[in-house]
């Protein structure tokens, strides 16, 4: 016989049960207000894969008494959708809620998306979609309007263990499975439980009485990176790809940054220190620069990996080719040194706003021009700085 996935074993059945998402699931926050209430509203979860939309959305409808009806956009049509509303008709005649669960409703057009408004609004269905994309540019306004958009973070490296270890103890082997390799396990998972859950229950399909960093290299078909986000390593690697860019080196560059893209190191904090650097060490010597990073953590933002890794070596490479200039860090610094020196220096009378006959009178903006570059015979800083 067939056996469940451990992931979809291990699927919480309530709201303590959840592992991570305490932005949601604290006491007072919307969940459990839905929850304990049992007031159900529709919803848009956006988070990466693996951080439990599905789970959410069922424990939802299960704890507010709703029938719950789940799609995919990636297979259904208007037409499923117009069976569900007729569904949803009979069972408000028979006073019981409807939940319909759209999984990756940013593939839904915005015909299909549409469909869902007069349902929605007149209360038929409670619509909880779920989104790996930005809401904001996959989902249609009125839409949006009429839904609480709910952020989830990918789990943290302990939760991911957590969840690890819990499906241990359920399945009797928590003795099986070494604290190296469940630290493995949880590193390659970047914060998808699923990903975590299938890759020990292969794991332990490979040897199901030690599961080692190896036995997991196996599984997972990856190498073990020598990197931990959070250690020296971490620190060393993204210090080498900033000097390696402030060195004009792409090569380097563009190895380090291979590197911190293999041990799935934050797309999105690789994205903001060149954000930084365009900036810190480039400056007025190439104004496009800092235009070009931006860009670069929108795109890595709103794409996403691996499509994404063409903006950052893009960026990575531009960067280090561009001149480099110290000016913006050394105006900035010695900016913040003379403030510091100075916090109270009067501004000069001249170059303060005079909107006052009074004002005027006193000399306030003496001698002032409403020009271009026009420059004031006194200057701009306060006489002691002057």
């Amino acid at each position: 016989m067939a056996r469940i996935p451990l992931a979809e074993e291990m699927r919480p059945k309530n709201l303590d049960e959840v592992i991570g998402q305490s932005q949601l699931l604290a006491d007072g926050e919307i969940l459990r207000q839905i929850v304990r209430k049992q007031e159900p509203v529709s919803l848009i979860l956006w988070g990466p894969p693996g951080t439990g939309k599905t789970t959410l959305a069922r424990i939802i409808a299960h704890e507010v008494n709703a029938e719950f009806i789940e799609l995919s956009a990636v297979t259904a049509g208007k037409k499923d959708v117009m069976q569900v509303v007729e569904h949803a008709k009979q069972n408000w005649n028979l006073n019981l809620r409807t939940v319909l669960f759209v999984d990756e409703i940013h593939r839904f057009n915005k015909a299909q998306q549409d469909a869902f408004l007069p349902h929605v609004e007149s209360g038929l269905i409670t619509l909880i979609g779920a989104t790996t994309e930005n809401p904001s540019f996959e989902i249609i306004t009125p839409l949006l309007s009429r839904s609480r958009v709910l952020v989830l973070q990918p789990l943290s490296k302990q939760e991911t263990i957590a969840v690890l270890k819990r499906a241990l103890k359920h399945l009797k082997k928590t003795k099986h499975v070494t604290p190296a390799a469940l630290d493995y396990l949880a590193e390659l998972s970047g914060g998808d439980a699923r990903v975590a859950l299938g890759n020990l229950e292969l794991a332990l399909s490979i040897d199901n009485k030690k599961v080692t960093p190896e036995i997991v290299k196996v599984a997972a078909q990856k190498r073990i990176p020598g990197y931990d986000k959070k250690g020296d390593m971490h620190y060393d690697v993204i210090s080498a790809f900033i000097k390696s860019m402030r060195g004009s080196d792409e090569r380097a560059a563009t190895y380090y940054l291979s590197r911190m893209i293999d041990a799935g190191e934050d797309p999105k904090f690789i994205a903001r220190r060149m954000v930084i650097f365009a900036s810190e060490d480039i400056g007025l010597a190439g104004n496009g620069a800092l235009a070009l990073a931006v860009a670069t953590f929108q795109a890595v933002e709103r794409i996403g990996m691996p499509e994404a890794s063409y903006n950052l070596y893009h960026c990575a490479i531009a960067l280090a080719r561009s001149q480099k200039s110290r000016e913006i860090t050394e105006h900035m610094y010695a900016a913040k040194e003379l403030a510091k020196q100075y916090p109270d220096a009067p501004v000069p009378l001249h170059i303060r706003n005079a909107p006052t006959k009074l004002m005027k009178d006193l000399g306030y903006s003496q001698g002032y021009k409403w020009q271009a570059d026009y420059k004031h015979p006194n200057g701009f800083l306060p006489d002691e700085l002057r």
